[in-house]
């Protein structure tokens, strides 16, 4: 604990500590909130797309077999651009995810066979959910910093700055009460002197 001075002006500004860590407190409890519920929606999101993304795969593996007759069927696919928009969360800045962009690769349709436009779509679904994926990562990865720097934020109000702003104001309070008491009997020593001569 730092070494404070034992005066009014001191006890005043201690106080006012004290009043502003009370009125901050319940903000960053309530972000701290908001950032849980925010990272438990987004990770509910992230088990739900990933579920889907495995029930894709698995419908595919019934006909899969067929990819190994032209292994070119995944050069089909490729992905462009992954558009994003920016939301907040709690202050926050993260990315969302909008939609993904694919490059137009045009094949013959006499040449592949007709399994391809399929598992093109297939692909190109799996690909998009990939892409969320990955936002959604990103999403969780963001929050969970704020969250751990908002957390240490609380922890330093509540067990470090209020409690050590109370101890500072009773320990000048008591020193401030012993001061008036010992100048009252001083006072009161001195009256006695004057009145004895």
């Amino acid at each position: 604990m730092a070494k404070i001075k034992l005066t009014k002006n001191e006890l005043k500004r201690q106080k006012d500590d004290l009043k502003r860590f009370n009125r901050y407190l319940p903000t960053l409890l309530l972000k701290k909130q908001q950032l849980q519920f925010e990272i438990q929606t987004i990770e509910a999101k992230y088990k739900e797309r990933l579920s889907e993304k495995h029930f894709i795969e698995k419908s595919i593996f019934k006909w899969v077999h067929v990819f190994g007759e032209d292994p070119g069927v995944k050069d089909l696919v490729k992905l462009k651009e992954v558009i994003t928009d920016s939301g907040n969360v709690a202050g926050i800045d993260i990315p969302i995810f909008r939609d993904a962009t694919f490059e137009d690769i045009s094949y013959d349709l006499f040449i592949m066979p007709l399994w391809v436009d399929r598992a093109v779509d297939e692909l190109k679904r799996i690909c998009l959910i990939i892409a969320e994926l990955q936002i959604l990562t990103r999403q969780m990865d963001l929050l969970k910093e704020e969250l751990r720097i908002t957390s240490q934020r609380v922890n330093l109000f509540e067990k470090v700055k209020i409690p050590e702003a109370k101890q500072n104001i009773r320990v000048i309070q008591i020193y401030m009460g012993d001061q008036q008491t010992a100048a009252v009997v001083r006072g009161k020593i001195a009256k006695n002197k004057l009145v004895q001569v």
